[in-house]
């Protein structure tokens, strides 16, 4: 049994908050989905306060598409936390960013986080399941009750993952991913430098065959990443949450 609740605070954090966010242009067109406005404050805000009530101390933020803004707005620090920053030249896609930020981190795992999305989960109990297991990636599912937008992910009794389904396949009720991942530092690295490499489409798919472990919170869920997602996002953070 691991000392779980030691260790955790000691993780590095890593948000991938670099994508160009094409299909929220029609909404906001001058800023990064991460500094798109909910609720009267900047998304990005909502993902450092869940990490700063888990006494997080470090988070890595890599940024792409107008990231100059992310680095004005937060600065070095946020509440207890060290603010570093990976920003890329070119798009590099959320593992090749993810892998460009790796001399950054500085922990053995990284809990990773995507830029756009927020799941409600225990993010303590979430790295008990990961560090008791002695796993080498973990990956936050949520239950929705319709996965044709996302793609469901297929497991096992064990919580091994089989295999991702398309967004074109799925359909109906099912687990989708909530965007929270917990990597081991030595997995990062064998993701391929220098080239655009996607973490949903083309490095978990890989992982699968090594193993690649799903933890399952039917807990509240929201992307950001459409202009009708977007617009319900100010009622999920008032109070009157809906699943997405």
């Amino acid at each position: 049994m691991c000392s779980c609740d030691v260790i955790f605070p000691n993780l590095s954090a890593v948000i991938l908050a670099g994508g160009l966010g094409t299909r929220l242009r029609t909404v906001i067109a001058d800023r990064p989905k991460a500094l798109a406005e909910i609720a009267g404050r900047p998304f990005i805000y909502f993902l450092l306060d869940q990490l700063a009530e888990k006494s997080i101390k470090k988070v890595v933020l890599c940024t792409g598409y107008l990231g100059e803004q992310i680095r004005e707005e937060l600065g070095d620090t946020y509440r207890q936390m060290d603010l570093q920053y990976s920003q890329e030249n070119e798009p590099r896609g959320t593992a090749g960013s993810l892998r460009l930020a790796l001399p950054l981190i500085t922990t053995d795992t990284a809990l990773v986080m995507n830029g756009d999305s927020y799941c409600g989960l225990d993010l303590l109990d979430f790295w008990r399941f990961h560090a008791e297991n002695d796993h080498s990636a973990t990956i936050a599912l949520t239950h929705v009750g319709d996965t044709s937008r996302y793609g469901n992910v297929d497991f096992d009794e064990t919580g091994r993952i089989r295999k991702f389904v398309e967004k074109k396949e799925a359909i109906g009720a099912g687990w989708v991913s909530a965007g929270i991942y917990l990597l081991s530092k030595n997995l990062i690295a064998t993701i391929p430098e220098g080239k655009p490499v996607s973490i949903e489409k083309e490095t978990f798919p890989l992982w699968v065959r090594s193993g690649l472990f799903a933890y399952c919170s039917n807990t509240e869920f929201i992307d950001i990443g459409t202009p009708e997602s977007y617009t319900l996002a100010n009622t999920f953070f008032t109070g009157e949450k809906s699943w997405i």
